[in-house]
């Protein structure tokens, strides 16, 4: 999953300036190089609120990946595609949506919760499950909608719906990491055209005739 969301609120709190400092310090260092130091810097200088907040920075990165996931959401809730009729329709949106916002820097657009979990899988345990909690939880919100989709489309398919909607954020969470690798967004949008012509070919839509 990824977001371009980098401010809670126009007048965040500081707890939120934190938190939202957090997600780009993260996405832009990497969670082992970030120092508490760092993230209170970028939220404006508020070190002596930080340990208010958070007993570690620990806390902090689970807290943080909350916050990333509950912006993903409402980013993704109001996405225009959301309102179109047919479920593979909004699928297919989905994908086209997620192409449209990768752009700018790779630290605005790559996903906090894949960033971390890459690092934290071993040795911080209560990251990586937040991380894997936030990630299936996107994933089966995109399982509603291919699930829809195959009952119409592909009802004989062997594969399920929820298989499907982790696969596309395999997809996603790979082509962040070649654009890390290349050093901009281009590589991902690839990987995300071929994630919509894979998804085209499992569905039977018939064509829509132009009489």
């Amino acid at each position: 999953m990824n977001a371009k969301t980098t401010r809670s609120s126009a007048l965040p709190d500081g707890r939120s300036r934190l938190l939202d400092a957090a997600m780009q310090v993260i996405r832009a260092k990497c969670y082992s190089s970030t120092t508490v130091d760092d993230i209170c810097a970028a939220a404006g200088g508020i070190k002596g609120a930080f340990f208010h907040h958070f007993k570690s920075k620990e806390e902090l990165g689970v807290e943080a990946a909350a916050h990333f996931s509950q912006m993903a959401e409402q980013l993704f809730g109001g996405a225009p595609y959301g309102e179109l009729a047919d479920p593979l329709d909004r699928l297919l949106g989905y994908i086209d949506f997620r192409a449209a916002i990768l752009t700018g820097p790779t630290a605005e657009f790559t996903c906090l919760l894949g960033t971390m979990v890459q690092e934290t899988y071993d040795s911080h345990p209560a990251i990586r499950n937040a991380c894997e909690t936030y990630i299936v939880r996107h994933a089966d919100r995109v399982a509603k909608d291919i699930a829809d989709a195959k009952a119409l489309y592909a009802p004989d398919a062997s594969w399920s719906a929820e298989s499907l909607g982790l696969y596309t954020q395999a997809v996603l969470q790979g082509s962040f990491i070649l654009a890390k690798a290349k050093g901009g967004p281009e590589v991902a949008r690839d990987c995300v055209g071929h994630l919509r012509r894979y998804i085209l070919q499992l569905f039977h839509r018939p064509a829509v005739s132009e009489e």
